[in-house]
């Protein structure tokens, strides 16, 4: 890589940025410091001090709350999300993970890394994390959940589960302590089906 290759072509702090989409107000991106890099190959924008962003819909209300440690945004086409990523869509569930990568123009996220999802009702971890953009549709592999089961069935532990909406995005969780049962993993070497919550 050359010298200049490893220069911004354009260095910004303390940003609060509009971004359209086609002529739409779409992002809102608010970040520290805010580098490009149009030398480089794939030329791509750096968040090195972190990335909060919103997303809007048609109505211009807010659909997905993004928030990492370290983004990068390459062709401006696929975000690299890094460090403790957290994402919120307009459901309310909230997904926790190290690494996400979101492709704008194919409209999937996708990961290999492991990933915490909490939703109102249950909760579901496991790896080769794949949605669509708005984080409504997707299936996780290598599965364990938590899900709510009535008093009558046997069997059921007591664990502290909690709700999606009471999660604020700087990664506090607040205990609910409602009944709940837990789908257990498979037995080494066998089969294991994906989860897949909607």
């Amino acid at each position: 890589m050359a010298d200049t290759d490893s220069v911004a072509f354009m260095r910004s702090k303390g940003i609060c940025s509009l971004i359209s989409d086609s002529g739409v107000l779409r992002y809102k991106l608010i970040a520290e410091e805010w580098d490009i890099y149009t030398n480089t190959q794939p030329s791509t924008w750096k968040f090195m001090k972190g990335l909060l962003m919103q997303r809007f819909d048609q109505q211009f209300q807010i659909d997905l709350y993004v928030q990492a440690d370290t983004a990068y945004l390459h062709e401006q086409r696929t975000w690299e999300l890094r460090g403790r990523v957290v994402v919120r869509n307009v459901e309310g569930t909230i997904f926790k993970t190290e690494e996400l990568f979101w492709d704008m123009a194919d409209h999937e996220m996708w990961n290999t890394q492991y990933m915490r999802i909490v939703t109102p009702e249950r909760e579901l971890e496991g790896t080769d994390f794949r949605s669509n953009e708005a984080m409504t549709d997707y299936r996780v592999s290598n599965s364990i959940g938590k899900f709510p089961v009535s008093d009558t069935e046997s069997e059921t532990e007591q664990t502290d589960t909690v709700a999606a909406d009471t999660i604020p995005l700087d990664e506090q969780f607040t205990p609910g302590g409602e009944r709940v049962g837990r789908v257990m993993p498979t037995a080494p070497g066998k089969h294991q089906p994906e989860g897949h919550f909607k």
